[in-house]
């Protein structure tokens, strides 16, 4: 009996140096009953003492005892999670979207890291580094056998620091040696383009820190490259992943005048939360698309939800993953942090789209083969253990949302599917993306409509 009260106290301790286990161990007292709090724990020591005493190999007590955590954890939801230190500071870095680097996005292929493509203005591409070029050597040592995060967190570092690497390129007879110091990388999570010379095209990647001042950047250079030209604003969300709740209320603020923006609702209900917009619209009342697949989650879905109760935008494309939780990041001092879900969120209607997604107002698919697809893709409530949509339940009666009012016989000029035909989707020639062309295509016939409208006419 002392050697399992002696294993049990060591356990606790060793839990303490990771997440103080003292106050939670409290409460499951004054919930469960002390006894069964205890008896459980009695059983954790002895499942860890029986490992590390009979396992073929000696074990790492550090490691077993996160991996213990992140069972508990991933046991919960699929986005619950424990952060080692490493993958704390890893998370770290892409909300704040910058860090000390070289300015590439890179890739695996064959051992070695290809270059997708240099960064604008970064030590890369004024080294002259080129899309296709593969990294085979970093000072001096091969990449082989690194994996890409390993080879990432190589070629990151402190600002004003050198690395040497190796390129192979094709048609070049020998390998490129390059020299570079790297500087304060902040990655384009907004991409933007003036789209005959008329229609805004702007692409967010994921929400992150730089997310609404990039958006605010974009919108500027637009309305200056178009004069007084601009039509309209397509923002394409497809394959966003989400990101920081605060960047999706700000963007989402932008073109908002007033009323709720999205709300959350957690365990107890005094925890709820509820963010509205301020006055002004940086669109100044353009007509909006916005562009939605399967793979728009979560800050995605709260932009799209949001601008599609209030009518701001014209929602097009097809229905978005559905997560609908809230992950909270709660740091342990001197260890990594806990990622857990803490709520659901609403849009102002009073909507939970938790397994259930965005439902577009106009359906328009990217490829004809997704019409006749037998496997449908991968979506929120097809993971193990995802909560459960009880919207129904939780959420207040939310008006309803306002019917899609366009202009007659616009919505009816949208194609749903692609000619037979037509071109494979490739992202880098925009006339080969079918729903980004149905989106122009409509905001341009709005325009129109609305140009020659008796009331229009009268105005002018």
């Amino acid at each position: 009996m002392k050697r399992r009260f002696g294993t049990v106290a060591s356990v606790t301790a060793a839990f303490a140096a990771g997440i103080v286990v003292g106050p939670m161990v409290a409460a499951w007292a004054q919930d469960g009953g002390r006894a069964e709090t205890y008896r459980l724990l009695n059983l954790f020591g002895d499942v860890f003492e029986r490992v590390r005493a009979e396992y073929v190999e000696p074990i790492n007590d550090k490691d077993a005892i996160e991996n213990a955590i992140n069972g508990m954890l991933s046991g919960l939801d699929p986005h619950s999670s424990y952060l080692n230190q490493r993958s704390y500071r890893d998370m770290q870095v892409q909300t704040r979207g910058e860090f000390g680097g070289l300015g590439i996005e890179v890739t695996q292929e064959g051992g070695y890291i290809k270059v997708i493509s240099p960064i604008d203005e970064t030590p890369a591409s004024r080294a002259g580094v080129k899309a296709g070029d593969l990294i085979t050597h970093l000072n001096g040592a091969s990449v082989q056998g690194l994996t890409l995060q390993e080879a990432v967190e190589q070629m990151r570092g402190e600002r004003g620091t050198a690395i040497r690497i190796t390129i192979r390129r094709e048609g070049a007879d020998r390998p490129i040696e390059l020299s570079l110091t790297r500087e304060v990388i902040r990655p384009q999570v907004v991409r933007f383009r003036l789209e005959g010379n008329d229609i805004g095209y702007i692409r967010v990647t994921s929400f992150n820190e730089q997310t609404d001042v990039g958006l605010r950047r974009a919108i500027q250079t637009l309305r200056q490259q178009a004069g007084n030209n601009l039509k309209g604003l397509v923002l394409d969300l497809r394959n966003n992943p989400g990101g920081l709740l605060d960047q999706a209320v700000q963007v989402t603020d932008e073109f908002i005048e007033q009323g709720e923006i999205v709300s959350t609702r957690a365990r107890r209900s005094e925890d709820a939360q509820r963010w509205n917009a301020k006055a002004g619209d940086i669109a100044q009342g353009l007509p909006m698309v916005v562009l939605i697949n399967g793979g728009s989650a979560s800050a995605s879905e709260i932009v799209a939800g949001a601008l599609q109760d209030h009518r701001r935008a014209i929602i097009l494309g097809v229905k978005s993953f559905g997560k609908g939780s809230v992950q909270t990041v709660m740091p342990i001092p001197g260890q990594g942090a806990i990622r857990l879900t803490t709520a659901r969120y609403f849009t102002p209607s009073g909507r939970s789209i938790q397994g259930t997604g965005i439902e577009p107002d106009i359906e328009v698919l990217a490829q004809r083969q997704e019409a006749t697809a037998n496997i449908p893709r991968e979506r929120e409530a097809d993971l193990r253990r995802a909560l459960r949509n009880e919207g129904g339940v939780q959420q207040p009666t939310g008006a309803a949302i306002p019917p899609l009012q366009l202009p007659p016989g616009v919505a009816e000029r949208v194609t749903r599917l692609p000619p037979e035909g037509a071109p494979a989707l490739d992202l880098t020639k925009p006339e080969t993306d079918f729903q980004l062309q149905q989106g122009l295509s409509l905001l341009r016939n709005i325009s129109s409509a609305q140009a020659q409208s008796p009331s229009r006419r009268a105005a002018r």
